[in-house]
């Protein structure tokens, strides 16, 4: 072991003591509000917050602070998961974890370690389901920080409602918009007047939510019709929420949903765009779909590409996936063993709809890929406001694993067009300002939380350093990334 590695390493062993401040450094500083200067440095923490910058080599230890040697490594803020859904295990059905108990119960013991053995020490629910669990994972003593949309406001029998049987739809999605004209599908217990755009935010607002998150979806496998909001409704939402100083984040992968919620005054568009609609079988980039696209860069509205969506369903004919090593640090090993049974791997039968073979399924995920691709390159040359989010995990797929989920994100995103900066900046401070988190998060600044991440190599020069993780610091408190790993 180097002793840069040994010396971080003998530091988690012995924290400091109760108000004992940590002075990190030796360390080049890599921060979004200063990417003109990467340079050496020092960060003093006292208690949950960064209280001093120190920029260039020369700077002494304050007098009784713990001194941590950086060994030369990337010092970066803590990165910000804006799209993650905690209560779903991935390779699991809603029902599935009450039957496997202990195994759903070992992964969610792992799983806050596994976001932040990738540096993510900040991540938000979109869709708080489950109230208790998202308790659960705050209690952990290895957790990032936790923020959400509250309950998701819902069509009634919409998405993502829809998928789940009637017998449970309206208490796992209680926060829905009654339909008058679905009178006949919804229980006689729910009162049309309780079920109220301005009752549906009152619960999101009561609930201590930071944002707001609702869908424009008219369905996809077997359903195609499902109900959507009217420009009515929508504006009412925008209303409400701007009053009670919400982020209204939207649902919506199709050319006519993010037209809605743009022309609807949507702060983030929570998927990318791969369903073009009528205009899937282009081959470039539709004019139409650039006009689109140019007043979501104009407007700067908060774009979450979630490329690991489709790449999470194709991993059920990636021979290989489950073989990933990462995999082995970030799922207990029981439930990894399960994956690989035939028994495991049931929604594969979901992915490859009629019996399709693992090569057809690979060519149907390809066209609405390319078409992500198209859109996400586009933006990028428009410097638009990109926000890092994965969706994890966005359906019952094994193919979302969190941690390696916003690592394989991050190498998506490179690789359509994003430049290294773009998809650090998406990662940091773009997360952190258009949740209104920027006075906590984002950057490495006085007066901000001690949420950090030392990377061995610099997240400006290759998109492999965000493996190259070797401690992280949430809210002061570090961690080796070793320790972090499922069996430590």
């Amino acid at each position: 072991m180097k002793l840069p590695q040994l010396l971080a390493s003998l530091f988690i062993c012995v924290p400091a003591l109760a108000g004992q401040q940590t002075w990190i450094t030796n360390v080049k500083l890599v921060s979004p509000e200063r990417l003109d200067r990467v340079e050496a440095g020092s960060v003093l923490i006292d208690g949950e917050r960064i209280v001093r910058v120190q920029r260039g080599a020369k700077a002494e230890a304050p007098k009784g602070a713990v001194r941590v040697d950086g060994g030369g490594y990337y010092l970066t803020p803590g990165l910000i998961d804006s799209h993650v859904h905690l209560f779903a295990v991935p390779g699991m059905s809603f029902e599935r974890p009450d039957r496997m108990k202990a195994m759903a119960d070992a992964y969610f013991t792992q799983m806050p370690r596994s976001y932040l053995y990738y540096g993510y020490t900040t991540v938000i629910d979109l869709a708080a389901v489950d109230r208790a669990l998202i308790d659960q994972v705050k209690a952990a003593p290895l957790r990032p920080d936790i923020y959400d949309c509250g309950p998701p406001l819902v069509m009634a029998n919409g998405y993502p409602s829809a998928f789940i049987g009637p017998e449970k739809r309206y208490q796992m999605f209680p926060n829905f918009i009654y339909d008058p004209a679905q009178k006949d599908r919804i229980p006689a217990e729910y009162r049309p007047e309780d079920y109220t755009p301005a009752k549906g935010v009152a619960r999101v607002r009561a609930a201590g939510a930071i944002c707001l998150k609702t869908h424009y979806e008219r369905g996809f496998g077997n359903q195609h019709d499902l109900p959507v909001m009217s420009p009515a409704t929508y504006a009412e939402i925008r209303r409400l929420t701007s009053q009670e100083k919400l982020v209204l984040v939207t649902h919506g992968n199709s050319l006519e949903a993010q037209t809605f919620a743009v022309h609807g005054g949507t702060d983030v568009l929570a998927h990318g765009m791969w369903n073009w609609g009528t205009l899937n079988d282009a081959i470039e980039l539709p004019e139409k779909i650039k006009q689109l696209l140019d007043t979501i860069a104009e407007r700067k509205i908060g774009f979450q590409p979630t490329m690991q969506v489709l790449y999470g369903l194709r991993a059920y004919v990636d021979p290989d996936y489950l073989n990933t090593p990462a995999l082995s640090k970030l799922l207990p090993p029981d439930m990894l063993a399960w994956l690989k049974t035939p028994e495991g791997a049931w929604f594969k039968e979901e992915v490859a709809e009629d019996g399709a073979s693992d090569e057809a399924v690979r060519q149907g995920l390809e066209a609405p890929l390319r078409r992500q691709r198209q859109v996400v390159a586009y933006l990028a040359s428009k410097d638009a406001n990109f926000l890092f989010g994965t969706d994890t995990p966005s359906s019952p797929t094994y193919g979302n694993v969190p941690g390696l989920n916003g690592y394989l994100e991050m190498q998506n995103l490179h690789q359509a067009g994003l430049s290294l900066k773009q998809v650090f900046k998406a990662a940091t401070i773009n997360n952190a300002r258009a949740f209104h988190l920027e006075a906590e998060v984002g950057s490495i600044e006085p007066g901000k939380l001690a949420n950090l991440v030392l990377m061995k190599e610099s997240p400006l020069q290759d998109i492999r350093a965000y493996d190259s993780v070797q401690t992280v610091w949430v809210r002061g408190k570090p961690a080796a990334r070793d320790n972090l790993a499922a069996g430590r």
